[in-house]
């Protein structure tokens, strides 16, 4: 990988990073929201649930206007977004007395800005790079820049909110100014098409792409919102498990819930540089890393005790952190450049069905039994495997073994 594209790349990594922190800082800091704008916990619970919620309806909107106009030219206009929905919040926290549907509304932008973001990475790097082996390296990095983010967020968050408890809302649109910066100044993407397909034509060329390649992308699309499904779900369990029963709050707290995370982080980026181009490895990675996960919820079934939970949790992040690099690579790779930021957009709004249902489903099914609750985990991951098995088929011409 050249010099010049590593820069490319590293600014790049930054919109996940930025749009984690930009979500997930919340969640330490949503029992002070609460307290400081006398609000029920589940009034402060939806302004996680509206970020995601309005991602997942505008991502492939603009996953289809990126295939149109470019990439940057989406990106841009939506880190705008998101910093001045993140302005509006932490002002209205900072000076309004009724401040919660201000704050909301600042939530909804930078929800929209989010999938004008974020999603739009994959496809940029498909884009960039022209090399498979650099393609698979790239999107390594984002994966591991998004789990990154996810491990600072806890900690970032309770600290700054330790400061001043509107103060995570105002630190977002300095995050968002520096990612814009390193995106307008270091990033050249290639040219699109001179005449994108029209409207009828391009839906009309998704048609056929489903059609064609179906069966695997819908696989890759199922397996990638089971992976942040149970994810995000055990995260809220531990979470509310650490404070509940063992009385571990704020930073301290933050830093437990970052060790799974950092174990994802570090299998990303891992997983990243060993698929290189065989679609063969990818999906056997893929196999790799959700089989890791249901064999963690499985043994998690048998036993609560903390240590051998932070065990489990820590061979689960390594589980999909090895599978989730695979996937992104399978529908990158897959799609030709046209398509790419449609169909990766598609992707992406599934793994954000997998982030804003994993949460509720753990609260509901944690009113059963601790068993119960991890067996049907286990189950839920297994049915990744027998997906992944069933429906991912490599060329057969690029390994004999298959």
């Amino acid at each position: 990988m050249k010099d010049k594209k590593k820069w490319d790349l590293l600014s790049i990594a930054s919109i996940p990073l930025v749009m984690t922190l930009g979500n997930s800082m919340l969640i330490p800091v949503l029992p002070i929201i609460e307290r400081e704008l006398s609000i029920s916990s589940f009034q402060a619970s939806l302004l996680i649930t509206v970020y995601s919620v309005v991602a997942i309806i505008c991502i492939p909107i603009a996953g289809y206007i990126s295939d149109q106009i470019g990439r940057k030219r989406v990106i841009i206009p939506s880190l705008i977004i998101a910093a001045l929905g993140g302005l509006l919040a932490g002002f209205a926290a900072w000076q309004m007395e009724s401040s919660y549907w201000v704050i909301m509304f600042g939530r909804l932008l930078q929800g929209v800005g989010a999938a004008g973001a974020s999603p739009i990475v994959l496809p940029l790097v498909g884009d960039l790079f022209t090399d498979e082996q650099e393609v698979s390296n790239g999107l390594g990095v984002i994966e591991t820049s998004n789990t990154f983010g996810k491990v600072l967020s806890p900690i970032v968050g309770a600290f700054l909110a330790s400061l001043l408890w509107y103060l995570p809302f105002l630190a977002f649109p300095v995050f968002c100014v520096i990612s814009i910066a390193l995106i307008i100044f270091l990033v050249k993407s290639p040219p699109m098409q001179k005449d994108p397909l029209a409207g009828k034509e391009f839906f009309l060329s998704l048609k056929v792409i489903f059609k064609r390649e179906g069966a695997w992308l819908y696989a890759v699309f199922l397996i990638g919102a089971i992976c942040m499904f149970i994810l995000f779900g055990v995260l809220f369990y531990l979470s509310t498990m650490l404070e509940e029963q063992y009385q571990i709050e704020g930073v301290k707290k933050g830093i437990i819930l970052a060790i799974p995370l950092a174990a994802l982080c570090i299998a990303s980026l891992s997983a990243g540089k060993i698929i290189g181009q065989e679609k063969w490895l990818m999906k056997r990675m893929t196999l790799t890393g959700v089989s890791l996960l249901t064999i963690s919820m499985l043994a998690l079934s048998f036993s609560d005790d903390i240590y051998f939970l932070l065990t489990a949790l820590l061979s689960s992040g390594i589980g999909i952190g090895i599978a989730l690099p695979s996937l992104d690579a399978l529908v990158t790779e897959g799609i030709q450049m046209e398509q790419r930021g449609s169909v990766t957009s598609l992707y992406s709004s599934m793994r954000f069905v997998g982030v804003a249902a994993g949460p509720p489903v753990f609260a509901i099914l944690m009113n059963t039994t601790h068993s119960l609750l991890f067996l049907i985990q286990a189950g839920v991951g297994a049915a990744a495997i027998i997906i992944a098995i069933c429906f991912i088929r490599p060329d057969k011409g690029s390994d004999p073994t298959w």
